[in-house]
């Protein structure tokens, strides 16, 4: 696959959620943006993008400035907007957009068939986390994969060896404590999804920790969830050795400042790599200043993210969900309205936490030598020991976030012995501020800068970003000849060449002939316009001459053309139309008509050996007539051997589920499952679907997709099933309607509807096990806890949600009561639903028989729904409360 020789420089891609964002970026200078369109099927819905009318300005301006424009249609989509998304896709190509940024797989096929030359680039929301899945993303059209932020430096390396897609990672901003497009909390707790772009950053709410049914107080630590921001400046080098193309900021919901901040902080880092000044003293204290304002602009405080490995002391520090900025140290004084603050030492450290270790911006830990700027400890880019100004605002932090907090803007500022003195615009201060930590959140310079540069680019564009070489050839009597070719790396662009005739001819002239010099100067004044000059060929007699004033209407004319050019350029040839493109795509897809039905299979999910045996039990009362296959998903494998052993030898076929989600180097867990025979797989990503589909025939088990794949919509299902699966769960972000819908347009018999489960809300990389429960930053040191205590996690509404760990120390929580679609039982079983699924997690042998019998009853006709929910006191729920793309503020 991929060799890397040399240092690459990645481009910087910035996020734009608003016009206003749009510009500041623009003028600062990013490689690329990305937004999307309308606040329609983007993963920010509350984001305002760019309207789709304006697209086409948009994009030429971008252009203009040298900036590749990315339009984000990064959701999944239901049955009855595809027309709608493929109109969108339409729109982007005729605009001239360089590429797409989709997480469902429908999205992609349409862009193939509609505009084959329109680049599509999986979101981390597709959840394309191995070379092994990149490969079912290549056969999409795909030709960029934006890697997940759980990623170490090592495993993006190898992902880039063993891949010929590009690869983009995320650098800076928010993580999300969820793998993307895995993350089902919205959707079981507020009734919308984040698969959707509405998510309700459950991650970002106060949780109690609650072990072995008990609970344990933590302090001020109630975030438990909310992972500071990432900030990977010390993996820059070692992303640009590993060739990765792009460095990705998020953000579209942040502003102007920090926008135009994390371009320069991280566009300049990376200029200083690729010159080699990067272990220069002045080089460092210059992303230590960056860094410093970056966090002005927001910042839940600074972490290395999962680049150096799982850190679980330091992803989370627990105390605040929100923007702090950058902390400056304790208020010991309150006196007449002046407020003194000790400086923590040199003010770049944060607090002792709950458990009375102090806190680092960007911590040391085992593994950090791998990453390029870690040579010592404390050593590597950190933030810069802060001045407080006038015109800067503070928070005060008493350790309750979720409480209104005192702060304001700084008015009057001193150097006190022990830090600073600062007066307050219109804020009463008094005696209970002292002992509160401070926090320096807002410099209204940084604010004021970028919305002045942005108001700049608006009105005047950025002129001189696009690259150009300039040819002049003549002959004596004959018009001078101007050729200028577009050397820019824009793809569309490039190599874009006009040839203008001047309106004077060439003459013989001994006595004081045109020099180069002046021929450069006239030609190549380029200001104003996009282009400068970096190639100049001059071909012409050694004495001659032409009107000066003639070499200035020849470069305006040459320059017109070019940009007559460039607008006129249409790369992206489109195959039709959007709803031609969806017919296309449709076509020998009619669901129903030969598809053979068959009867409802009904199919329990056990995750322990005594629901195992409980679903053994309910087999043998029935004498084998109703359960005839169980599905295994036992996430740590331990003792799995022995369950498929004890499966067999009660007359069960075995399915045996895969692990959530696959990392570089773990296709060795889909091999083990392989090796132990099942009669069947239940697929949960992308690379066990490439890896098992790709067995000869003889040696593949059955297939079944489960719900971690996002399918909920019939381009997506035919699709994937063509890679040879029997049946294909259908995503929980379906309602009832949208799943009708589906099943109108798929063959019923080849889905199945998870009937009965306690919904698995967040799949984590962090373990809270090795967090709280332990000392410990990895699997190596945290002393396995998991394998001693039940941990659950109570939220605001009182419910205690249990949290499972995974064979690589993966967190999945699940939601506290199960739901279910009972009432929908019937109609399924009228389609013919291939399989009903019945999920259980910490149930006992009693409780997994009260439910399987339950749900036997509702099956066989001899009980109703009504009298199924009394008997198992579930959550009635199927899916979404709504299938529109509303936001619930």
């Amino acid at each position: 696959m991929t060799q890397i020789d040399e240092l690459k420089r990645p481009e910087v891609l910035a996020p734009v959620g608003d016009r206003e964002t749009l510009y500041a970026a623009l003028s600062a200078g990013a490689d690329a943006v990305y937004f999307g369109l309308d606040g329609q099927f983007n993963a920010r819905a509350k984001s305002e993008g760019i309207s789709i009318d304006q697209l086409a300005d948009t994009v030429q301006a971008c252009h203009y400035a040298g900036t590749k424009v990315l339009v984000t249609l990064n959701t999944l989509i239901f049955e009855d907007e595809l027309p709608k998304v493929a109109i969108f896709i339409q729109a982007a190509a005729e605009a001239g957009v360089d590429a797409l940024i989709v997480q469902d797989p429908a999205v992609a096929l349409i862009a193939r068939a509609l505009a084959p030359s329109l680049e599509v680039h999986a979101s981390t929301q597709m959840t394309v986390s191995s070379p092994e899945a990149a490969q079912f993303a290549a056969s999409l059209g795909v030709t960029r994969v934006v890697v997940p932020r759980e990623l170490t430096l090592s495993q993006i390396e190898r992902f880039k060896r063993e891949t010929d897609l590009e690869l983009e990672v995320f650098i800076h901003g928010a993580l999300c404590m969820s793998w993307s497009g895995q993350c089902l909390t919205s959707e079981a707790w507020g009734g919308r999804s984040a698969n959707r772009g509405q998510c309700a950053q459950s991650c970002r709410m106060p949780y109690d920790l609650i072990v072995d049914g008990e609970e344990r107080p933590l302090g001020e630590v109630k975030y438990l969830l909310s992972p500071r921001d990432l900030s990977g400046i010390r993996a820059v080098e070692g992303l640009m050795r590993a060739g990765v193309e792009c460095l990705k900021i998020e953000g579209r919901y942040k502003g102007p400042a920090y926008v135009s901040q994390a371009i320069h902080t991280y566009q300049g880092w990376v200029n200083r790599i690729a010159e080699g000044l990067a272990d220069q003293s002045e080089a460092r204290e210059q992303i230590s200043e960056q860094l410093t304002a970056l966090s002005l602009t927001y910042s839940r405080g600074l972490s290395d993210g999962f680049f150096g490995g799982s850190d679980h002391q330091s992803l989370v520090e627990g105390r605040f969900p929100k923007h702090r900025g950058v902390f400056l140290g304790y208020v010991i004084k309150v006196d007449q309205g002046w407020v003194e603050v000790r400086i923590d030492g040199d003010g770049r450290r944060y607090n002792r936490d709950a458990k009375g270790k102090m806190s680092d911006p960007l911590p040391i830990y085992p593994g950090a030598e791998q990453l390029a700027l870690s040579h010592e400890q404390e050593q590597g880019p950190q933030l810069a020991s802060l001045t407080l100004r006038s015109g800067m605002g503070v928070v005060f932090d008493n350790g309750r976030p979720e409480e209104e907090e005192q702060g304001g803007r700084v008015t009057d500022v001193e150097r006190s012995s022990q830090g600073w003195r600062f007066r307050l615009h219109r804020l009463q201060v008094d005696e209970t501020l002292v002992g509160q930590r401070l926090w320096v959140n807002r410099d209204e310079r940084l604010v004021h800068l970028a919305e002045k540069e942005g108001k700049r680019e608006a009105k005047q564009p950025t002129s001189g970003r696009l690259s150009v070489g300039m040819r002049v050839t003549g002959r004596v009597g004959q018009a001078l000849s101007l050729t200028i070719t577009l050397l820019d790396s824009l793809s569309r662009y490039h190599a874009l060449q006009v040839e203008v005739q001047g309106d004077s001819d060439l003459v013989d002239q001994v006595d004081r002939p045109l020099s180069e010099m002046i021929l450069k100067d006239k030609l190549t004044a380029l200001g104003g316009t996009p282009f400068h000059c970096v190639e100049w060929t001059v071909e012409l007699p050694e004495h001659c001459g032409v009107p000066v004033s003639s070499l200035k209407r020849l470069r305006r004319s040459a320059v017109s053309r070019l940009q007559e050019l460039m607008e006129a350029h249409r790369p992206h040839r489109l195959m039709g139309d959007a709803l031609g493109a969806i017919r296309t795509l449709s076509s020998g897809m009619d669901q129903t008509e030969g598809v053979q039905s068959k009867r409802t299979k009904l199919v329990p999910l056990c995750r322990t050996d005594e629901q195992l045996e409980a679903v053994i039990q309910c087999r043998l009362e029935e004498g084998g007539q109703i359960f005839d296959e169980v599905e295994l998903d036992w996430m740590e494998m331990v003792g799995l051997r022995r369950a498929v052993e004890r499966a067999r030898e009660a007359g069960l076929k075995v399915t045996i589920a895969t692990v959530r989600v696959q990392k570089p180097g773990e296709a060795g867990y889909d091999r083990r499952i392989a090796s132990l025979k099942p009669d069947g797989v239940l697929i949960r990503h992308w690379g066990a679907l490439t890896h098992f589909s790709q067995l000869d025939e003889s040696e593949r088990p059955v297939l079944h997709g489960d719900f971690s794949l996002n399918i909920t919509n019939s381009i997506a299902a035919h699709y994937v099933a063509s890679y040879g699966l029997e049946t294909l769960t259908a995503s929980h972000d379906l309602n009832a309607a949208q799943l009708e819908r589906l099943m109108d347009s798929f063959p019923a018999s080849q889905l199945a509807v998870t009937l009965h489960h306690h919904i698995p809300t967040f799949h984590t990389e962090h373990c809270v096990y090795a967090h709280l429960l332990s000392d410990g930053r990895d699997f190596r040191t945290c002393g396995r806890p998991c394998e001693a205590h039940r941990v659950a996690l109570r939220d605001q509404k009182g419910m205690a949600h249990p949290v499972l760990v995974d064979v690589e120390c993966r967190n999945t929580v699940f939601n506290a009561s199960a739901q279910t679609a009972a009432r929908l039982a019937e109609q399924l079983l009228k389609r013919s639903v291939g399989r009903l699924r019945i999920e259980f997690v910490w149930e006992n042998r009693e409780q997994a028989l009260r439910v399987l019998q339950s749900y036997m009853g509702l099956y066989h006709g001899n009980l109703n729904a009504e009298r199924v929910l009394s008997m198992i006191g579930v959550h009635e729920r199927f899916g979404l409360t709504t299938g529109t793309m509303e936001v619930h503020r």
